[in-house]
């Protein structure tokens, strides 16, 4: 069965990866809440969080963390919103992670959420803020 997300880990679908460390992947959602809205993927197949072996659920949250901290600090944002889902709405059957920047008042209320698109031009600038707040935040670790 094909997979949206295995396509991308493996190069054969084009998305704006913001970073990758072999086992991981990130890349902006092309539907964000915000923008600077990225997913993390693990690079092989599981469908859900339960499905992922114990040894990858380290680097997977340490992960999560560094671009919880990238996106906040890239999109000035005063907070972060991290979520999975496990098949209810879970558009790709690959498990992701949701990373959002927030900001007080940023009109978010509940799960009913409308995402947006970017527009032209807008995706390759938002990832490449978010490659340079990676990169930032690396050098200071």
């Amino acid at each position: 069965m094909a997979c949206k997300f295995c396509d991308i880990a493996a190069g054969r679908l084009e998305a704006q990866i913001v970073f990758e460390d072999g086992r991981t992947l990130a890349f902006l959602d092309t539907r964000p809440l915000f923008p600077g809205h990225t997913l993390l993927i693990p690079c092989d197949h599981y469908e859900t969080l339960a499905d992922v072996p114990t040894e990858l659920l380290g680097p997977l949250f340490a992960n999560v963390q560094l671009l919880s901290r990238a996106v906040e600090a890239a999109f000035d944002a005063d907070g972060s919103f991290v979520a999975i889902n496990n098949r209810v709405s879970q558009s790709v059957p690959h498990l992701h992670v949701h990373i959002v920047p927030r900001r007080r008042k940023d009109g978010l209320k509940g799960f009913f959420w409308p995402r947006q698109a970017y527009k032209d031009g807008e995706i390759a600038m938002a990832a490449e803020k978010l490659r340079a707040a990676l990169i930032k935040l690396s050098k200071s670790a």
